[in-house]
C-alpha cells in the first residue's frame, strides 16, 4: 500500500501542496502527466530521495515520512535505469542483495530467480554497454526486484523503446506484478500503456491529481493539489 496524506514538496522553484493519494496492497497504479507536472517528485518523495515538506507517506502502514531511502523497502527504477555500467548483468542483479550482507549462496540463489523470471539467464555474464534498450530496462527492473521489495515505483520505463519492445515488457510487468503481488506505481505519459497495465490510474496536470475510471474501479474521486 502506498498512501501520501497532504503531502508537500518542494523542487527549487516547483512546488506541490495537499497530494493525497492512495495506491492499495498489491495493485499496479499509474500516474500520467505531461512533463515537468510532478509525476517524477512525488515518486523521489515516496522512495526518500527528496524530502517533503508538509503531509504524511505511509508504505503498508508505515509511517516512512522521516525515514532514509534504505529503511523504506522500495524498488526504485528511474527513467535512465541508473546501470552500473561497469559491472556485469549478473553483478548489477545481486548488488541490492550484496550490501543487505546476504550469504553469497542466497545471493547466487536469488539472482538466478530473477534473471529466470524476466528472461535474463543467457545474459547474466554480459556487460552493461552491450545490452538493448529492452535488455537494460529488464536488468533495471531485476536489480530492483531483487530485494523482494513490496513497493516497486517506475519512472517512465518504457519512454526508450521501440512499439514491439514496449508491448512485451507492458506484458512481462503485469506477469512480473501478479507473480510477486509488488505493490506498483508506474509513471508514463503515455495513455495507452497506461490503459494496458493499470488497476488504478491517476493524473496530474496544472496542479491536480484525480483519481481516474478503469476497469477495475467504478467511478472517480478528485485530490487537489494547492
Amino acid at each position: 500500500m502506498i498512501r501520501m496524506s497532504d503531502v508537500s514538496v518542494r523542487a527549487g522553484a516547483f512546488r506541490l501542496s495537499g497530494v493525497d493519494l492512495l495506491v492499495p496492497s498489491g495493485q499496479y497504479a499509474v500516474l500520467m502527466g505531461k512533463t515537468g507536472s510532478g509525476k517524477s517528485t512525488l515518486l523521489e518523495a515516496i522512495c526518500g530521495l527528496k524530502p517533503i515538506a508538509q503531509g504524511r507517506i505511509e508504505l503498508n502502514g508505515v509511517d516512512v515520512s522521516g525515514m532514509g531511502p534504505a529503511l523504506r523497502c522500495v524498488g526504485y527504477v528511474p527513467q535512465d535505469g541508473a546501470l552500473f555500467s561497469t559491472m556485469s548483468v549478473r553483478d548489477n542483479l545481486a548488488f541490492a542483495l550484496e550490501i543487505r550482507h546476504m550469504p553469497n549462496r542466497a545471493v547466487e540463489a536469488r539472482v538466478g530467480e530473477i534473471a529466470e523470471l524476466l528472461g535474463l539467464s543467457d545474459l547474466l555474464h554480459r556487460a552493461i554497454p552491450g545490452l538493448s534498450g529492452g535488455e537494460r530496462q529488464r536488468v533495471a527492473l531485476g536489480r530492483a526486484l531483487a530485494f523482494q521489495p513490496p513497493v516497486l515505483l517506475l519512472d517512465e520505463p518504457l519512454s526508450a523503446v521501440d512499439e514491439d519492445t514496449r508491448e512485451n515488457l507492458c506484458r512481462l510487468l503485469k506477469s512480473v506484478q501478479q507473480t510477486t503481488n509488488t505493490t506498483v506505481l508506474h509513471v508514463t505519459h503515455n495513455r495507452a500503456e497506461a490503459e494496458r497495465l493499470a488497476a488504478v490510474r491517476f493524473h496530474i496536470a496544472d496542479g491536480r491529481v484525480d483519481a481516474l475510471p478503469s476497469p477495475t474501479v467504478c467511478g472517480s474521486t478528485t485530490n487537489t493539489v494547492r
